[in-house]
This record gives C-alpha cells, sequence and structure tokens, in this order.
C-alpha cells in the first residue's frame, strides 16, 4: 500500500514537471530559421566564429552606449553568461567607435567575447530592429527565441533553459 501511494505519488510528481517552454518571442524574420554565420575578431583580439559554436546554445546580444534599456539587459546577460557556462554569449555593439564598446565591456564587467561591428553589417544580416535584440541559437544555430528592448532577464534565462533539453 505504502509503495504504491508513493509510486502514485512520484508519477503526478513527475507529470507535473514539464520541461520548461520558450517564453513569448519578439517579432523577427529569423524566427526558426538559420542565424546568418559570421566569423568577427572580438574586442580582446579572439576571433569568434558561430560555424565552430555548431553543438552549443548561443546568445547574440545587440546593443549602443545610447540605448537605455542596454544598461538593464548587459549586466543580466552577464549574470546568465556567468550561471550557464556552456551557452556562448556574443555581445555586438553598435556604437560608432571601438573605444566605446570597450568602454561599455570594462564598465559591466562584460566577460564574453564583443564585436564593434563596423558598418553595421551584423546588424543587417540579423535584421535587427530595435536596441537591444538579444537571438537565442539552439545547438543547430536556428534562431529559437528573440528578446527586444522589454526582455527580462527571467525570460531570456527560460529560453536557455528551455534549450537545454
Amino acid at each position: 500500500m505504502v509503495v504504491r501511494v508513493f509510486s502514485a505519488a512520484l508519477l503526478l510528481a513527475s507529470a507535473c514537471a514539464s520541461p520548461p517552454v520558450l517564453p513569448p518571442t519578439a517579432p523577427s524574420a529569423l524566427l526558426e530559421k538559420p542565424a546568418p554565420s559570421f566569423e568577427r575578431e572580438a574586442l580582446d583580439g579572439s576571433k569568434v566564429d558561430t560555424v565552430a559554436l555548431a553543438g552549443k546554445t548561443v546568445v547574440v546580444k545587440f546593443f549602443a552606449e545610447y540605448c537605455e534599456p542596454c544598461k538593464r539587459t548587459l549586466p543580466a546577460a552577464q549574470r546568465l553568461h556567468q550561471k550557464h557556462r556552456d551557452v556562448a554569449f556574443i555581445g555586438i555593439s553598435e556604437d560608432d567607435r571601438a573605444q566605446t564598446a570597450s568602454d561599455i565591456k570594462n564598465s559591466y564587467g562584460l566577460s564574453f567575447p564583443i564585436i564593434h561591428d563596423r558598418g553595421q553589417v551584423l546588424w543587417g544580416r540579423f535584421r535587427v530592429a530595435e536596441m537591444p535584440m538579444t537571438f537565442v541559437l539552439d545547438d543547430q544555430g536556428v534562431v529559437k527565441w528573440v528578446g527586444g528592448p522589454g526582455q527580462t532577464e527571467k525570460e531570456l534565462e527560460q529560453a536557455l533553459l528551455a534549450l537545454e533539453r
């Protein structure tokens, strides 16, 4: 009798613990499509090659100094980068000068690679409509979630957890 009750409780608990689902996404023409691949040099001189990141969840975060919501989402991205070490985070600065991007990196203590997007080439390839914009790619490089200016840290983390399956 005790075994049956315990088994029933265990079964009920596992049924209630459904896997995380993706939070609502911002609109993007890239949703459910392969993200544009790129190879660029980061501010620290390291090479960022998205093709080499195949098999990993990737977060591509566009930001700029003038962007007020970025002041909230950049520290959140850093916290999640520290927490989810198996996820590759890439920051893309849309500032006019590389020095501004470097200052932002230092000011927020960002430990993930930051690329200065000279000429806004990546901005165009990712079809960024507003700032900040965050793209979460699955392990096959497909855009599964997009966060816009109203994105919260909780939503970004929920997207990462949903892709960890």
